[in-house]
């Protein structure tokens, strides 16, 4: 595999606003709902998006969030994420490549949408130990990755959030949501 790096991700959100029709495709509205319905019917209060990409499932998060910390690891995904929640004033966008520190100490629920399997497992270690210090105690973590692999990866898809959670260090509570050939998501809590 020869991953992706965010130089790439900036050049494809320069070249397109929707370079993986998130916004249109099918299967991307079915996986939007199935993020919706692990993160619960609202409203939530400090909700946390991880690459947030061009903002498509942003738009869907912010009403269901008293505020929504979207962020996103390019300077253009992050304006487009800023474009598609900019009728909602208590929802932000804003740059933070990963790992790093978000707006905010704590939230009442993260979202990390296809993100884990570009990182290195040595980033992917980092904001997995930090997510649990983001997530406030009977907080909801939603993980949404694909189940096969891709040539930009940095990682193999199969298993990625169950080795994601196992590094956190933490014991979790973990349900598959909706899961497809294609991919899975699910809603985890700490049982600690």
């Amino acid at each position: 595999m020869s991953s992706i790096d965010l130089a790439g991700f900036s050049a494809k959100f320069a070249g397109d606003d929707d370079p993986w029709r998130t916004f249109t495709a099918r299967d991307e509205a079915v996986k939007r709902a199935a993020i919706l319905h692990a993160l619960g019917p609202g409203p939530i209060g400090r909700v946390l998006e991880l690459a947030s990409g061009n903002g498509s499932n942003s738009v869907a998060l912010a009403p269901r969030s008293l505020r929504l910390d979207a962020t996103e690891g390019t300077r253009e995904g992050t304006a487009l994420t800023a474009r598609a929640i900019a009728r909602y004033p208590h929802a932000y966008a804003s740059l933070l490549p990963l790992p790093a520190r978000p707006p905010l100490p704590v939230y009442d629920a993260v979202v990390i949408a296809e993100i884990l399997y570009y990182l290195s497992e040595r980033a992917m270690l980092r904001v997995a130990r930090d997510a649990v210090t983001w997530l406030r105690p009977g907080g909801t973590l939603v993980l949404a990755h694909h189940r096969i692999d891709f040539f930009d990866f940095a990682q193999h898809a199969a298993g990625i959030q169950d080795r994601f959670l196992a590094q956190s260090g933490h014991r979790w509570a973990a349900r598959a949501v909706r899961r497809t050939g294609k991919w899975i998501v699910c809603s985890a809590r700490r049982r600690d």
